[in-house]
């Protein structure tokens, strides 16, 4: 909105009827000079003598004030508008939206995670093929991809060669760690599953140290222990415990964290130009042709609706869980590079943190999980340490002095 300021500059009295009066000697007829009123967004007339009046319009009314500028002999009328910024008061407004947008996105996340889990964990219990399922999951990720960039919802990117043999490791192990947890999910709980994978720190504080250097505070190795501990109390009274479920959970904790330390490793320098949602897919496009002659061979074509039905499996359900369940996966991997985006890395893995938290409730009410006393100590003991080593990760150890 904006406000008038209206400068007028006579001191002298001008005659009651300026018709009568027909001869000024201040201003003689033929040396006065015209008056101009321009629009009122910033131009300025032609100025008369001395004295200078300001009024400020404001949201309260007119306010006379003395004019800032000093006296000064002028010729006319001054006519001035001044604007108030429109950007006024947007501040707390665009903070507000900012923080409104980022609890939608961690709200997303957390959604996301809920029904992938749930519909993931029923795909594979009805059908058990998992490298099958994985294939699958990629393969809706690589449409919705390529559907993102035909329609310019995302930027399309120029990948060179160069950068795709850069990516391919990543990708690699990105398969793998997808593969690994979607074996667990088939062989034991939900919860469980999540519960191992809450070891994630441990991997990754050992990887950091061997390949980047990176040895961890006496905070962090401090944090490890009651996840270690955790997840060994929950593992020794985990109802649906078994080692083929146990294995597959700690293999997708090692090759997710190798695919951490790779991307800290070969990409800093090489892939500079490509942002968290650009490289992720590619990696899903990638992973769908790395994992597919691998499926064919391994576990054949058992997704036809000819050999679900033969083996009495309700094909439209299996069907439609599987599309439910692959959406969700991608997009909550979307959303999770997009909130990393707003936010720093230790609140992402707080709300990562929280995020495990309330996938194994809600898969523990769900699927009505047996959880024992000493089991449920466990999982909370475990869960506590994560979020003790997101915060203290953060510690920077004290320069040595020289």
């Amino acid at each position: 909105m904006q406000s008038t300021a209206i400068s007028f500059s006579p001191s002298i009295s001008l005659p009651k009827n300026p018709h009568k009066s027909r001869f000024n000697p201040l201003f003689p007829q033929s040396a006065r000079p015209p008056l101009h009123f321009n629009s009122l967004n910033g131009s300025a007339a032609r100025k008369i003598n001395p004295i200078r009046c300001s009024a400020n319009l404001n949201r309260d009314g007119w306010i006379s004030v003395p004019s800032p500028v000093p006296e000064r002999e002028t010729e006319g009328v001054e006519v001035r508008a001044t604007s108030v910024p429109e950007t006024a008061g947007e501040a707390p407004k665009s903070k507000l939206t900012e923080t409104l947008v980022l609890g939608s996105l961690f709200g997303l996340w957390y959604l996301f995670n809920i029904y992938f889990n749930i519909y993931n964990k029923q795909v594979l219990k009805a059908f058990h093929y998992p490298v099958t399922v994985t294939l699958a999951q990629f393969a809706v990720g690589t449409v919705v991809v390529i559907l993102m960039w035909t329609l310019n919802l995302y930027k399309r990117p120029k990948i060179s060669g160069a950068q795709l043999v850069a990516i391919l490791p990543l990708a690699m192990v990105h398969t793998l760690g997808n593969l690994f947890t979607n074996m667990s999910l088939g062989k034991v709980a939900v919860s469980f599953t999540h519960t191992i994978k809450a070891m994630e720190p441990f991997f990754s504080v050992v990887l950091s140290a061997m390949f980047l250097g990176e040895f961890p505070t006496i905070w962090v190795l401090s944090s490890l222990v009651p996840i270690v501990g955790g997840v060994g109390l929950a593992s020794m009274t985990e109802a649906s415990f078994n080692w083929a479920g146990f294995w597959s959970a700690m293999a997708s904790n090692l090759t997710n964290q190798s695919r951490n330390v790779l991307s800290k490793k070969f990409m800093v320098r090489k892939e500079e130009s490509l942002d968290n949602i650009t490289l992720f897919s590619i990696i899903t496009i990638m992973s769908f042709f790395l994992l597919a002659p691998y499926a064919f061979f391994t576990e054949g074509v058992k997704f036809t609706p000819t050999y679900l039905e033969a083996a009495g499996v309700n094909v439209n359900q299996l069907y439609t869980r599987s599309l439910i369940a692959a959406l969700c996966f991608h997009a909550y991997q979307q959303v999770s590079y997009m909130i990393l985006q707003r936010v720093s890395p230790v609140t992402h893995s707080v709300g990562n943190c929280v995020k495990r938290v309330v996938v194994i409730v809600t898969s523990v009410l769900f699927f009505r999980t047996p959880v024992s006393p000493i089991n449920g100590l466990g999982t909370g003991v475990a869960l506590a340490g994560v979020f003790l080593y997101s915060r203290v990760k953060r510690i920077k150890p004290k320069a040595k002095a020289e």
